[in-house]
């Protein structure tokens, strides 16, 4: 059946900014970069490590998704890293705000969350 996660799409509302973001704070790397003309539409591929990509969209005037409280759908996107405190370090050294670290009550890792330009719910999980 299932093997892995291939991609996680995410439509941004300023697509530099997201590109940004995505490829200059959280330093991903471009494979592919894309303009459909027909769809007035970005589609930039980025590499995750291990094999997973976020594929990050444009489109004109997308709809505004709830995200919170709590909304029903997709959640958040959990990154899994070496150490929650220092990329949370760096990320607030770049005046991203980060929410304080908690511990998993079920498995005693630490995480944290941050959001992306759209309020995208991102989360930091240690290793």
């Amino acid at each position: 059946m299932l093997s892995s996660v291939h991609h996680v799409a995410i439509i941004c509302s300023d697509y530099e900014v997201s590109k940004h973001f995505y490829t200059q704070v959280l330093g991903l790397a471009i494979i592919a970069e894309n303009y459909r003309a027909e769809r007035d539409s970005y589609k930039l591929d980025l590499a995750l490590p291990y094999g997973g990509q976020i594929e990050l969209f444009s489109f004109p005037e997308p709809p505004i998704r709830p995200s919170r409280p709590e909304a029903c759908g997709l959640r958040h996107l959990a990154f899994v890293v070496d150490s929650v405190e220092s990329v949370k370090q760096t990320l607030e050294e770049l005046g991203i705000p980060v929410e304080p670290i908690r511990i998993d009550e079920f498995t005693g890792k630490a995480f944290t969350f941050f959001n992306d330009p759209d309020g995208l719910p991102l989360e930091l999980y240690q290793q």
